[in-house]
């Protein structure tokens, strides 16, 4: 897969390159440790019937050497050969990561569908890394595999040129094994993926619907759903695995036949017993060391998947254009910690949006929010207020109607400029296993300590904070502190507030809270967030009153 008219950083994520200068001398190095270990089986071989005809021990001092030599070089080389592939590996590994990280950002959310951040992290993460990895799993036996296969046709023809033939054939074996086993390992790959993706999505979904599952009597159903997609997973792994079998199969009945035809040729060539015992123990010593190319093909067409998917995910036309470079006005531009600027006055006149372009998910909508404006927007499932919100926060652009920042069309003005006005909330905000002054400053990288207190302050975190035994270095999530749901609401909160931004967009920030939590986090929010335009999304009546208006999207023939 070769990607050349991507723009950066999407074409130097996907781009599929040679082997970099690092992966040829590692795989040279790995040739060397290769062609060791085929030397190692030849030299011992041809020790063993000549010390078996007894003669002066010097004469056998020679072979000695090479075998224990080839015995140290075998893994010094692979050694060296590890730390050269892996460096350049990892090295790739971390500049492409940055690099796919910078392409998701502007297919964030519309492009990356239903999935949860989670698991579109997880995916994108292992596919990477596969696709990575295919250099030191894939380009290093390959090219050490040549070498060594080579070297051993070279020397067995040199010795007697019939037998080189019939490893030669071996080799031929070997590549046609290999061929196999990418061709039956690409054809399952989808299928093994897909079924142990149902059995993760089924399991997930039986594992946190417990309670209500129990309650209507479904355990044994849900079980049943669970047994149905393990089938189907064990299926594929037993036609996996009988590709697998088929491919060992090949390289061990090859690697038997080229033995007894070298042997068979040996018996009756013009060459010393010893030298016939080389010739013998070769073809075994070139199919031993390899048969892992097969695992390196199975690796090659994981690699190919995982391009394949991150193309499809990467290459799709992002919901939002980034073409508009009109400046926002000085006093916009100031916003940000340390700049008390006004807020942006924002307009929707008839705004229509999609997020798959197949069905409107916004009827035509009109809103107008000059600056310090509160409105609530409420409605049934499918009205549109999520996808309200992500108009505003520029996540995704109008089908039709009009997006006007101060007067002007959203879309003509610099896409990074309109986004640092506007914060949002959603109802999980994620806890970083970091600090709670980590958590604060993604928001606002130079914030000082006492702007983190009193974002804190603002969201109600005060006395939570007072009570933490390292203050703002306290360590939060994974081996650190855990937070109840309200605690996560309210860091949410205070992130937003750190970050200085003049407008607040809340999706469900109270969605899986008590009506007291609930009741008390909205009324902190209306405390600290006065002169800033807050819009939020619930489908709760908590602090409703307290703001200026409420938007009911819900179809009027529903109402």
């Amino acid at each position: 897969m070769t990607v050349t008219t991507a723009p950066a950083p999407i074409g130097e994520a996907l781009a599929t390159r040679r082997p970099s200068p690092a992966i040829v001398v590692a795989g040279l190095l790995g040739g060397a440790a290769t062609t060791s270990g085929i030397a190692l089986t030849a030299t011992s071989g041809w020790l063993i019937v000549r010390a078996s005809e007894r003669p002066v021990i010097l004469t056998l001092l020679t072979a000695i050497v090479a075998v224990r030599t080839f015995g140290i070089a075998r893994p010094f080389f692979r050694y060296i050969e590890r730390i050269r592939s892996h460096d350049a590996a990892l090295d790739d590994l971390a500049r492409r990561r940055t690099s796919v990280y910078a392409a998701l950002i502007p297919l964030t959310p519309a492009r990356l569908g239903r999935a949860t951040r989670a698991q579109v992290l997880t995916g994108v993460v292992d596919d990477l890394t596969d696709t990575v990895e295919a250099q030191v799993r894939v380009s290093v036996p390959v090219l050490s595999s040549v070498v060594a296969g080579l070297l051993a046709v070279g020397l067995t023809a040199w010795l007697w040129p019939p037998v080189g033939f019939v490893l030669a054939g071996l080799l031929v074996v070997l590549a046609l094994a290999c061929w196999l086993a990418w061709r039956l390992e690409s054809r399952s790959q989808d299928e093994l993926l897909a079924a142990r993706a149902e059995v993760l999505r089924v399991s997930d979904l039986v594992a946190r619907q417990a309670d209500e599952v129990r309650a209507v009597g479904g355990q044994a159903r849900a079980l049943g759903w669970i047994d149905a997609a393990h089938d189907v997973w064990r299926a594929a792994v037993r036609r996996q695995s009988y590709g697998r079998a088929l491919v060992a199969a090949t390289i061990l009945t090859g690697t038997g036949a080229a033995t007894v035809i070298a042997a068979y040729l040996a018996l009756g060539a013009d060459v010393s017993a010893p030298v016939a015992a080389l010739l013998v123990v070769v073809p075994v010593a070139v199919g031993d060391a390899l048969a892992p190319l097969t695992e390196a093909m199975r690796s090659l067409a994981r690699a190919d998947g995982s391009a394949a998917r991150l193309t499809g995910l990467l290459t799709q036309e992002p919901a939002v254009a980034g073409a508009g470079t009109e400046a926002l006005s000085a006093s916009l531009a100031a916003t940000g910690p340390g700049h008390a600027s006004r807020g942006p006055h924002l307009t929707l006149r008839d705004v229509t949006a999609s997020w798959t372009g197949a069905r409107t998910d916004l009827p035509p909508t009109s809103l107008d929010l000059p600056p310090g404006r509160r409105v609530a927007i409420v409605g049934a499932n499918g009205s549109g207020k999520s996808t309200l919100l992500a108009v505003l926060a520029r996540f995704l652009d109008p089908t039709a109607g009009t997006y006007l920042v101060d007067g002007h069309d959203a879309l003509d003005l610099d896409l990074d400029a309109v986004r640092a006005l506007i914060a949002v909330v959603d109802d999980e905000p994620h806890v970083f296993a970091a600090t709670v002054a980590a958590n604060l400053r993604v928001a606002a990288p130079d914030a000082s300590d006492d702007a983190l207190v009193a974002a804190l302050a603002g969201a109600g975190l005060r006395g939570w904070l007072d009570g933490l035994p390292a203050g703002l270095d306290t360590r939060l999530g994974i081996g650190g502190r855990g937070l109840s749901g309200g605690e996560r609401a309210r860091l949410g909160l205070a992130r937003a507030l750190v970050s200085e931004r003049p407008v607040i967009l809340l999706d469900e920030p109270v969605a899986h809270l008590d009506h007291a939590t609930a009741s008390a986090i909205i009324h902190d929010l209306t405390d600290a967030t006065r002169g800033r335009t807050v819009v939020m999304v619930s489908h709760r009546p908590e602090g409703q009153a307290a703001f200026d208006s409420v938007l009911d999207l819900t179809p009027s023939l529903d109402r």
